[in-house]
């Protein structure tokens, strides 16, 4: 349906084999390096892949044709035709011209050819349930297709060209697809326009009520949907694996000691370097969070990069220009750990009114419902 479409037409098995190919900085940290292939990893199983090759190339640049060089490429070809994989998956944003190379080459070894922004796209496209979720793709995939079709219909344009066919022919395709494209986005942010309007009224309504409002946010797989259901009984879908949920789920909680109801809103989790197309897409979903009273901020404790992670979220709400809310950082997951390391946490987030707690165990729940009613 999606992001797919105009990529390749090859069809790929439900647990396909892939090569994933990470080009890094020729002075990139080695930890650095370590945490974007580990990223990758999941992001591909949560896909459904089998990995059986992994590489890492250190450029100073990446290669202005293929992206990963032709001799790599060749190199790779070679691998795909032995390993026989489906999937060659580069860890990057790849452009136009460099991913039509790419998908050209392999397609000798019948093999489709993914950027970063495509595995996200097609793991969105698996997990989306309601009708809104899914028109958010859709638009994220267009936005990230249109500047391909471009490139695919110059190179159309220039094999014509070359080989005597009529000329310009690539051109009037691609102005084809390009209109094609134009209309789709238009319809899509038409009807997803609808959907915010009716969320405004919603969000205006609860207000006009009384309610305060909560935003649970945090890293992908960092346990928000798991608070969420502790707190609420709301029984949202739950899975260890990256972007599980994608839909904004709202749920009432009680807190006695204030007695007062408080809405809890929980949506699509953050990752490292998250496509601007993909936020943009989701924003009449983030609205939700944008305009909420209080921002809780869930963070998995036991995750060795948690530091990393947790400023990522917060430039990702920088983005969102929320940056004024009360926050409460709330570490997860202290089941895990035998020995969890507060002192270090509690001096570095003093100002974000750190709290320890487990939603598998519940530990911690009554302390961070006494600090939901103090901050609201």
């Amino acid at each position: 349906m999606t992001s797919g479409v105009f990529v390749n037409s090859m069809r790929i098995s439900k647990t396909p084999k892939a090569i994933l190919v990470d080009v890094i900085p020729t002075d990139m940290e080695k930890s650095i390096a370590d945490r974007r292939l580990l990223e990758l990893q999941s992001l591909t199983k949560t896909y459904g892949g089998m990995i059986i090759v992994e590489i890492i190339q250190r450029r100073t640049i990446p290669d202005y044709k293929t992206y990963i060089g032709s001799g790599k490429l060749e190199e790779i070809a070679l691998i795909a035709k032995e390993k026989k994989a489906e999937l060659l998956i580069i860890n990057n944003q790849v452009k136009p011209k460099q991913i039509y190379a790419l998908g050209e080459r392999m397609r000798k070894e019948n093999v489709q050819v993914w950027d970063r922004v495509d595995l996200i796209l097609k793991i969105f496209e698996k997990h989306a349930q309601t009708a809104e979720a899914k028109l958010q793709i859709k638009l994220a995939a267009l936005q990230h297709m249109g500047p391909r079709i471009f490139g695919m219909g110059m190179e159309m344009m220039q094999q014509a060209g070359g080989i005597g066919g009529r000329a310009g022919q690539g051109e009037s395709n691609t102005e084809m697809m390009k209109r094609h494209l134009f209309e789709q986005e238009k319809t899509v942010k038409k009807h997803l326009e609808q959907a915010a309007q009716s969320r405004r009224v919603h969000r205006e309504g609860r207000r006009r009520a009384g309610f305060k409002t909560a935003s649970i946010v945090g890293y992908t797989n960092a346990g928000k949907s798991s608070l969420l259901n502790v707190l609420t009984r709301k029984g949202a879908y739950v899975a260890d694996a990256l972007f599980a949920t994608l839909d904004t789920r709202v749920a009432k909680l009680w807190l006695p000691e204030v007695k007062q109801e408080v809405l809890l809103s929980d949506t699509i989790g953050f990752i490292q370097d998250l496509p601007p197309q993909l936020i943009q897409a989701f924003r009449s979903t983030l609205d939700e969070t944008i305009d909420a009273d209080l921002i809780i901020h869930v963070i998995d404790v036991a995750d060795p990069f948690v530091h990393e992670k947790i400023q990522e979220v917060e430039d990702v709400l920088k983005g969102l220009e929320v940056i004024d809310r009360p926050t409460i950082y709330v570490f997860n997951k202290i089941d895990t750990l035998k020995k969890i390391p507060k002192a270090t946490l509690l001096k570095k987030y003093k100002s974000m009114t750190p709290v320890f707690v487990s939603a598998k165990t519940g530990e911690g729940l009554e302390e961070l419902k006494k600090l939901i009613g103090e901050s609201v």
